[in-house]
């Protein structure tokens, strides 16, 4: 049982809050059961320690079932251990460490070229469906775009060096999990991304407030395999970044709000790509 808040261990988990520390050691905080849970499910070969309250384990206990399985010894530590640990204040008894997994540009795209029709990634359809994070700097949006992507159905999301660290703690718990669910890619300029993008055959649309209404697209354009790309929360878009992409698109208001949330717009043209790629199905 791990007791003492200053246990050397606590601190050594506590410093992944940091993104020089993450960074230096390829790791991340995963906190609260149903994050935990996901990544027993879904990727267990990425947990590296696992902390728990004897509460939460009571409560939770078919965490314990899924560390027996995956040959994953719990740690034991009290409330204040835990909470120490952790970056929100309601971690709710439970911690987790976990290896970082970007995935590579060249994994989402394989070698397809538009010239061979984008659906040969190495002997598999190429992506009809990604979204493109250029400078998304809240952790909140950030997160929650990658959990509507995963909620679409959408074959990766990117994100290009100025967006905010996938694996800040803030962002892992805005994906709910999503995080373990579908590609991801960091750290690559968005001018690079394009280029592999359109060699995949896909077309670029921007979201950005000055482009055309989404309704004004028809559906056989919307079906097509597509890449969106998504700005800053306050200055959207630059003028030359909205110049890469084929098309500019928004969402119009109807009603009496000054904006949309970054996030809410993300999810709303995703689904509209993905109604439209699923329609008939």
């Amino acid at each position: 049982m791990i007791e003492s808040p200053r246990n050397a261990r606590v601190r050594e988990v506590r410093r992944l809050q940091q993104k020089a520390e993450r960074t230096s050691s390829g790791l991340f905080l995963l906190e609260g059961p149903q994050a935990v849970r996901e990544a027993l499910e879904c990727r267990p070969e990425l947990v590296t320690d696992l902390f728990v309250t004897p509460t939460a384990l009571e409560r939770h206990t078919d965490l314990g079932d899924l560390a027996f399985r995956h040959e994953l010894e719990l740690q034991f530590a009290t409330e204040e251990a835990i909470d120490a640990m952790a970056d929100t204040r309601t971690p709710q008894g439970v911690i987790a460490v976990c290896r970082q997994f970007p995935a590579s540009i060249r994994t989402l795209f394989g070698q397809s070229s538009q010239a061979e029709g984008g659906d040969d990634r190495d002997g598999e359809p190429g992506p009809k469906l990604v979204a493109i994070l250029e400078e998304v700097r809240d952790p909140g949006n950030a997160g929650t775009i990658i959990r509507a992507a995963d909620a679409a159905g959408a074959d990766a999301v990117i994100l290009t060096g100025r967006t905010v660290d996938l694996y800040n703690p803030k962002v892992v718990r805005a994906t709910t999990g999503s995080l373990f669910h579908l590609p991801i890619a960091v750290d690559i300029e968005l001018d690079a991304v394009l280029a592999r993008v359109r060699e995949a055959g896909m077309q670029v649309i921007a979201a950005d407030v000055k482009g055309d209404a989404i309704t004004e697209l028809s559906q056989d354009e919307l079906a097509r395999p597509t890449a969106w790309v998504f700005g800053n929360e306050a200055r959207g878009l630059s003028d030359d970044n909205v110049a890469l992409a084929d098309r500019s698109v928004r969402v119009p208001i109807y009603g009496l709000a000054e904006s949309m949330n970054l996030s809410t717009a993300a999810s709303v043209v995703l689904y509209a790509s993905a109604f439209a790629q699923r329609a008939g199905e």
